[in-house]
């Protein structure tokens, strides 16, 4: 059976003036964490008694972080990083690879594009010979080709001028490699930016030239600007009259939302980012007085494997979860047993047929001009 989509909710909030980019639960000062890549709070270093006693335990001097959240009551040997490493890029594409392959993260994009997209862009274009799509953290583009699929659908014959931002070049080798592979995108031309959305942002506001697009599309990638508000302000202000703002993001109801709060404290740093979900990005859209639906669609990412030590589907689940390489077998015990008990609670999974499902819902976020 497939998954449904929840209500669709319209909300439209009176004017209000924006006195501070940073959202709540979602924006730190300082640091970095690697779920998604989130910014740390401050960090202090262990005082003189922890350092006896962990120099007596064989541990070596890491650092501790405090926070005001759900993680501030772990106990501290929980926080304390044994050596412990982040992902590397390639192992980190590695891990992502196994997520996709036991997750219905793709299908619940499809079936969003199969049940809500093509009402979404009937209207773009108003009726020009020419359609202007953005694509923004693109990666190897195969969302984007399925979005430009239903766009050519909703308005056949239409010409469809098609950017892509990406800053990873081979993502872009691999999008331009699925055109190739491609035969029914003749009508549609392509363009790439191998920038940030931060570096193309700078650029474009040099030139000057108040270049519009009908539909802008931020799949999955808003974890890792710098300002999230100031990103959502400027790709809005970019929008042609009648045009869409798609922002796709974990659900606010996701486990992940769950996991973060309380052990983003407890893994080490990657890149700067931010744990964020629909609900932070609902606030920003609120304080900007801009009106936006929010879909919500279930998807299942299957964990149970992660719960059986030296399973190798299990340790690539685990490392994705933490952003950390080979979490099971460098992670301190304690944190490792309570991460897993987390894991097993209602509200990171659900189970089925013997298997334990986490829940990583989706939350697509229509923003219009």
């Amino acid at each position: 059976m497939e998954p449904l989509a929840k209500v669709k909710r319209v909300c439209k909030t009176k004017p209000s003036k924006i006195t501070d980019c940073r959202i709540r639960g979602g924006v730190f000062t300082k640091g970095s964490c690697p779920m998604n890549g989130t910014r740390w709070p401050v960090v202090r270093t262990i005082n003189e008694d922890d350092d006896k006693r962990l120099k007596s335990e064989n541990f070596k001097k890491v650092t501790l972080l405090t926070s005001s959240d759900d993680s501030a009551s772990l106990p501290k040997e929980l926080c304390t990083m044994r050596p412990m490493r982040s992902l590397t890029a390639e192992e980190y594409v590695k891990t992502f690879q196994s997520f996709l392959d036991h997750s219905t993260e793709h299908q619940c994009m499809d079936q969003f594009n199969k049940k809500e997209l093509p009402n979404i862009v009937a209207s773009l274009g108003n009726g020009n010979s020419t359609i202007n799509v953005l694509g923004v953290g693109s990666g190897t583009g195969g969302q984007d080709l399925k979005m430009i699929r239903t766009i050519q659908s909703k308005h056949p014959g239409v010409f469809i001028k098609n950017e892509v931002i990406e800053p990873n070049p081979q993502h872009i080798l691999a999008y331009k490699e699925a055109i190739k592979n491609s035969s029914d995108l003749n009508n549609v031309s392509f363009t790439w930016h191998q920038l940030t959305s931060m570096e193309y942002e700078k650029q474009a506001k040099g030139w000057n030239t108040g270049k519009k697009y009908d539909f802008i599309h931020m799949i999955q990638m808003l974890y890792r600007v710098e300002d999230i508000a100031s990103t959502i302000k400027f790709f809005h202000s970019c929008l042609n009259r009648y045009g869409k703002l798609l922002i796709i993001i974990l659900s606010g109801d996701s486990g992940w939302a769950s996991i973060w709060k309380k052990y983003r404290h407890c893994l080490p740093p990657t890149d700067t980012g931010h744990y964020i979900t629909a609900n932070d990005i609902k606030v920003i859209l609120e304080e900007m007085a801009l009106k936006y639906e929010v879909y919500d669609f279930p998807s299942v990412w299957d964990i149970t494997e992660c719960f059986i030590d030296g399973d190798t589907t299990g340790g690539h689940t685990l490392d994705f979860l933490t952003g950390t390489k080979d979490f099971m077998n460098t992670a301190p015990l304690g944190l490792k047993q309570q991460l897993r008990q987390a894991l097993d609670q209602p509200e990171c999974s659900t189970k089925k047929e013997g298997r334990i499902l986490f829940r990583n819902d989706l939350s697509m976020i229509v923003v219009s001009s």
